[in-house]
């Protein structure tokens, strides 16, 4: 059986931090944990050749876990 990816869209950190109400800054520290079975995954572009991080809904569940265990 082939595998079938579920996850169909994901969010910038911007977007996450927006949402979260916390600052990019801290959502990229949280993140540098986090691998691509956490949810996190890096968005290439033409104008982010570096990359920019995105969160599945997992990744914004991980997250929120993160945040609320350190108190923020």
């Amino acid at each position: 059986m082939a595998h079938v990816n579920k996850v169909h869209s994901v969010s910038t950190i911007a977007l996450v931090a927006r949402h979260l109400s916390v600052e990019e800054d801290l959502i990229a520290e949280l993140a540098s944990g986090m691998d691509p079975e956490d949810g996190l995954i890096w968005v290439y572009s033409l104008d982010r050749p570096d990359g920019a991080m995105a969160f599945t809904e997992y990744g914004v569940e991980n997250l929120t876990t993160l945040i609320a265990d350190h108190d923020i």
